[in-house]
């Protein structure tokens, strides 16, 4: 009888003080995932994927090293702890490594309240061929549309179990459902593409694989015939699919692992407005059915809800740990890791203020610019901030759309891009990254 994670992290942690460790976490996943794709209403793919990965870290001092394997036999597990500490032994020392302290464990949480995941049957893979056959079908049934590049519809649930020698344990279930659909139009060098889909940890909550259809191709037929702009410094509108990025090369920015190295652009901006004074950045772990909560983090550390950027002024770095040592701070409980890596921090769920207006509003406000809603690429400076991105999008001509674009590269410099933004109203509550479009002045737009 195979053994639970619960039970695996157990033996990984006996073997690794048998082989000669001062301490160790250990760390065991277990799923099942299902995905099907179909094309031209026909089955394309069915894939189902069921197994188990394991990972140790010892610590031989303020040495340390990490080990992982998919075998979870007692023969692998004593084989992985002998290593692991042999390993350890000639690592070099790490001043800031080693496990949390008793008195800084999450003692107690609420997994109901968190509603992670779902009790729900896992759907048949007859269920999810007719889901994704209905998205493709949608899709097609536009006119204009000349084939679907991909209908997909997917399932997974995994189990999560973490022990540590320092007395923590405690573990989860999470369970997700998926529907996609790719859309084309034109032909030859005309050809143009667009997406939807969504992800839920309920599957009730789902999209229904129509919507998602009729929502790809519309957005596919929409970027037919693109022009591009003439080069020049306009407002831009990232779109809500895509505001999200800009958040988040902000989150990069305040990550205490690229604060520590020195490389990033926020480094010596704690206590400074980074964004206008009527917005805040708010992490909650705790929102139910999202896919960013927690009831721990991987070192197992309590999450909380804290504001990263409150009235626009940066108050928080994201933190585990080891950089919060480096940094002499506290830990915020962002630790995140897989089987084969350490922790290093993570952001969970984020919500940014969301603005008075909607997005059409904003769309007459901004006279002449160009509505972004894909991008390609990125080149990002962590330590300067500069910006720029291939996009494609809408026109706006006089605060109305006149058509698409493409081949278009946006550039700016985030430290000054992010003190002007202007939210709407239009995010979507149920997404880890609650982002509403964003208004822009005066980005660089390179086109004709």
């Amino acid at each position: 009888m195979p053994k639970s994670p619960q039970d695996l992290t157990q033996s990984l942690l006996s073997a690794a003080k048998a082989a000669g460790a001062d301490s160790a976490d250990a760390i065991a996943l277990a799923g099942t995932a299902v995905s099907i794709d179909v094309r031209a209403g026909l089955l394309e793919q069915a894939e189902r994927a069921e197994g188990s990965d394991i990972g140790l870290r010892v610590f031989v001092g303020k040495r340390s090293a990490i080990v992982s394997a998919s075998d979870t036999s007692d023969h692998t597990i004593e084989t992985m702890a002998a290593r692991a500490v042999a390993m350890a032994r000639e690592a070099p020392e790490d001043p800031c490594a080693g496990l949390a302290d008793p008195d800084q464990l999450a003692a107690d949480w609420d997994l109901a309240a968190l509603e992670l995941s779902d009790e729900t049957a896992e759907p048949a893979p007859a269920t999810l061929e007719d889901d994704a056959r209905r998205a493709e079908a949608a899709a097609l049934g536009h006119e204009g549309i000349t084939q679907v590049q991909s209908a997909s519809a997917a399932y997974s649930a995994r189990d999560v179990w973490l022990a540590a020698s320092n007395g923590f344990e405690g573990g989860y279930r999470r369970t997700s459902r998926s529907t996609s659909c790719v859309a084309i139009a034109g032909t030859g060098l005309g050809m143009e593409r667009d997406y939807d889909g969504d992800s839920r940890t309920f599957q009730a909550d789902l999209r229904s694989p129509e919507e998602i259809g009729h929502s790809a191709a519309e957005r596919t037929l929409a970027r037919l015939n693109p022009g591009k702009p003439k080069t020049g410094a306009y407002p831009v509108l990232f779109d809500e699919r895509i505001a999200a990025s800009l958040i988040g090369h902000l989150m990069a920015a305040a990550n205490g692992a690229a604060v520590a190295r020195g490389a990033s652009w926020l480094m010596n901006a704690m206590g400074e407005q980074i964004l206008p004074e009527g917005l805040s950045l708010i992490e909650d772990p705790h929102r139910p059915r999202a896919s960013g909560s927690r009831p721990f983090d991987a070192e197992g550390l309590p999450t909380r809800k804290r504001a990263i950027i409150e009235h626009g002024v940066l108050k928080n770095w994201t933190l585990d740990l080891a950089n919060a040592r480096k940094l002499g701070l506290d830990p915020t409980g962002n630790a995140a890791r897989s089987a084969g890596s350490g922790p290093s921090p993570t952001p969970w769920n984020l919500a940014l203020t969301q603005g008075s207006h909607s997005r059409d509003d904003l769309i007459r406000a901004m006279g002449t610019g160009l509505i972004v809603t894909s991008m390609i690429g990125a080149t990002i400076n962590g330590n300067t901030g500069d910006y720029s991105r291939g996009a494609a999008g809408l026109w706006v001509e006089n605060g109305e759309i006149t058509g698409p674009v493409s081949g278009v590269t946006v550039a700016g410099n985030l430290r000054d891009m992010l003190p002007s933004i202007v939210p709407a109203n239009d995010a979507r509550l149920h997404l880890s990254r609650v982002v509403p479009s964003l208004l822009v002045e005066g980005l660089t737009l390179a086109g004709e």
